[in-house]
């Protein structure tokens, strides 16, 4: 019977197969000689199997490029392909649980990615410093939020416009990794980019424009890996 369990909290910033060497497909005689370890890749996530320890072990990692670095699930079975389909398993299971516990935002009606979600897209998704820095500041002015003049001033762009365009771009980029995994969400486009990370608000006093307000997630997640 395969069996699978979590993995150790002790080695989640270790990859265990580190050291032990990758071979190339060869043949003796008749005979193949599988490689030592095998490296593939599930959703978004790099596939490493293998014999250690004298057990057939499946373990799940971010997969290049990206700055995350760290063990995400581990399996293990009575051979490698059973460990690998473990493993499968697993990672789909932690899909559905996330999509399942994921908040409704009661302004957008749209399903909010928890903060870890969020951590997981901001380490895999290539973000130019200028949306970095809009981030930042959006972070910082916490439930306040920004006006679109002031978060074209926090990132340094030219107009307003630009600087909406390039949080969509920001918000697309994360939410096209979180639904390039086992279980789809669906495609973001257009504005909506900026509705995954957030919402916008009705003007305030006198001020006769409206602000840009991210999650608190998304918060979290920006103070957490920015």
């Amino acid at each position: 019977m395969t069996s699978s369990h979590s993995a150790d909290p002790s080695n989640a910033g270790q990859d265990l197969f580190k050291g032990i060497a990758k071979k190339k497909t060869a043949k003796r005689g008749k005979q193949e000689v599988r490689p030592q370890i095998q490296v593939g890749e599930y959703g978004r996530y790099l596939i490493k199997s293998g014999l250690l320890a004298g057990r057939f072990v499946a373990r799940a990692f971010p997969k290049p490029p990206t700055t995350a670095r760290g063990l995400i699930a581990e399996a293990s079975g009575p051979t490698e392909d059973a460990a690998i389909i473990a493993l499968h398993d697993m990672i789909d299971a932690r899909e559905n649980h996330r999509a399942e516990i994921r908040r409704t935002d009661s302004l957008t009606g749209k399903a909010v990615p928890s903060v870890e979600e969020f951590v997981e897209a901001i380490g895999q998704v290539t973000l130019t410093l200028p949306q970095r820095v809009m981030l930042a500041a959006l972070s910082q002015a916490g439930a306040e939020g920004m006006t679109e003049a002031h978060m074209a001033h926090a990132g340094s762009y030219k107009s307003e416009a630009s600087a909406k365009r390039s949080l969509a771009s920001a918000g697309q980029s994360m939410a096209a990794y979180l639904a390039s995994g086992t279980i789809s969400s669906g495609k973001i486009t257009g504005s909506d980019g900026i509705l995954f990370l957030g919402f916008r608000d009705a003007p305030r006093g006198d001020e006769g424009t409206e602000r840009w307000i991210l999650h608190p997630e998304m918060r979290d997640a920006v103070e957490a890996a920015l």
